[in-house]
């Protein structure tokens, strides 16, 4: 599978949350209405900076109900390759960009007699397209955003509308104040957990849901993807007859696509499997929450949008 043919939107508002945190609101460039996008869903932004190209895939925090905009929230980061910053400090209110159709790769269960869900900084995106969700449902949730003191005011400003009646928390002591064993030992039978954040958050979510017995298939990720820079390295693409040079601060998928060949993908953050290619020579540097252990140590598959070459050269069959 690969991304949906993208289609022209406009950028309708920006609002400044915090120094770093912008909301950018988008319509569509040539009206009508967008798609209903799931609940936990995410588009993908084409950005063009002259002859850059880059790809980004952002969490959808309006309303799935919503279908007049579409609202991501963005956070600046200091290492930025180039996405964050562009969005930041290039795109201007009335700018026309291209957008993919939404997808979910974090759905909410069907079966769950109650939803916990849990946020870290930007990882409360995804979680606030749940919430107008939850609530149309009238299904039982619970929420506990981990945030730093200084963007504590934000999170509580953007989860207010749906704080009525509801357990909704913002945390700002730190993870050591995060009483997150308590937190998962005390839910019902039948609880649900999401997680999405920082990976040592969803890893320590993960770890002690496992420690207490919780079923694999309780526990819900969504990973926005770790670094995928390292050191430059050769790609031989066996199909395709030519060779991609990767940079330092860029990701195979992106060089493959700056050569003008098509690849797999959809997240772009090393969750979802799609980019998965085999790996006919070399050794990867895995980096994905998708592969097994065992598939990692097998040596036979590369999550090309966040994995790089362990040496100078790699071939894959694409």
């Amino acid at each position: 599978m690969t991304a949906a043919q993208p289609f022209s939107v406009r950028v309708r508002e920006i609002v400044e949350l915090a120094p770093s945190l912008k909301r950018f609101s988008f319509e569509p460039a040539h009206g009508g209405a967008f798609p209903t996008p799931p609940a936990g869903g995410h588009v993908l932004l084409t950005l063009r900076d002259g002859a850059r190209v880059m790809k980004n895939a952002y969490s959808l925090v309006s309303p799935p109900s919503e279908r007049a905009r579409y609202d991501i929230i963005v956070r600046l980061v200091a290492q930025s390759r180039g996405g964050s910053s562009f969005l930041h400090r290039r795109v201007a209110a009335g700018d026309v960009l291209e957008m993919a159709n939404p997808v979910s790769l974090f759905p909410l269960a069907s079966t769950a007699k109650k939803h916990l869900l849990i946020g870290g900084g930007i990882g409360i995106t995804p979680l606030l397209s749940f919430l107008p969700e939850l609530k149309a449902r009238g299904a039982r949730f619970e929420l506990h955003q981990l945030a730093t003191l200084e963007e504590v005011p934000v999170f509580e400003r953007l989860l207010a509308p749906y704080a009525a009646g509801e357990e909704i928390r913002v945390h700002g002591g730190g993870r050591a104040a995060f009483d997150l064993a308590g937190l998962l030992a005390r839910q019902p039978l039948g609880t649900h957990v999401y997680v999405c954040g920082p990976h040592s958050l969803m890893d320590a979510v993960a770890s002690t849901a496992a420690a207490l017995g919780w079923p694999k298939g309780k526990v819900h990720k969504e990973s926005f993807g770790g670094d995928v820079t390292g050191l430059p390295f050769r790609a031989v693409l066996r199909k395709s007859g030519i060779e991609v040079e990767v940079g330092e601060s860029q990701s195979l998928l992106e060089a493959i696509e700056a050569a003008g060949v098509e690849a797999p993908c959809l997240c772009r953050g090393g969750a979802c499997g799609q980019c998965a290619t085999s790996l006919v020579e070399g050794e990867a540097d895995h980096r994905d929450d998708f592969l097994s252990a065992e598939e990692k140590a097998a040596g036979t598959l590369i999550m090309t949008c966040v994995s790089r070459a362990r040496g100078p050269r790699i071939v894959i069959d694409l």
